[in-house]
């Protein structure tokens, strides 16, 4: 089929490399679409995933003797986790609750978090030691690192959570929050 690999070997392991590489990555963006229940997107990454990946194994068992193709493939392999996981932070896809428990009063955390157009709710709760106020604030996700340091200047012995939402129905959002 690619005839190009018998003129130039040297090509293929690069191509099989590269070919792994593009195919775990977008297993790792399919893992995360169907996790959030996007039913359009998965099977279509999917598709181009299983594609990628016939292509590529064919060709490794067209050239069974070729230890470089092996290793090509597992270090591929490798790679594409690590690269997937770079794409999946950089693309930070969904939303994601904060649960943020301080001893300073809630009401000014959201405040400033309102200054910035994400909203908050407060509640008052016990702690083990002393009273607390939980504030619960639902962002996308490329929001995080913003809204954690609004909460580390406002209170820098805050404890927070962080948890994934899988589906969301209303509420405050800003539009570029």
């Amino acid at each position: 089929m690619f005839d190009i690999f018998d003129l130039y070997p040297w090509l293929l392991p690069i191509v099989i490399f590269l070919g792994r590489i593009c195919d775990v990555t977008l297993g790792t963006l399919r893992i995360i679409f169907v996790s959030k229940g996007e039913r359009y997107k998965a099977p279509l990454v999917g598709f181009v995933e299983v594609f990628i990946w016939v292509v590529i194994i064919s060709q490794i068992f067209a050239q069974t003797n070729s230890i470089v193709s092996y290793l090509a493939y597992a270090a591929g392999y490798a790679a594409g986790n690590y690269v997937g996981i770079l794409v999946e932070n950089k693309i930070a896809f969904g939303y994601q609750l904060l649960r943020v428990y301080t001893k300073k009063e809630g009401t000014e955390l959201i405040k400033a978090l309102n200054k910035i157009n994400i909203g908050a709710t407060f509640i008052k709760g016990e702690g083990a030691i002393s009273a607390v106020h939980i504030v619960e604030i639902v962002i996308n996700r490329k929001s995080l690192n913003e809204v954690i340091n609004i909460i580390s200047s406002f209170d820098p012995d805050v404890f927070y959570l962080v948890e994934d939402i899988r589906y969301k129905k209303k509420g405050i959002f800003a539009s570029k929050h």
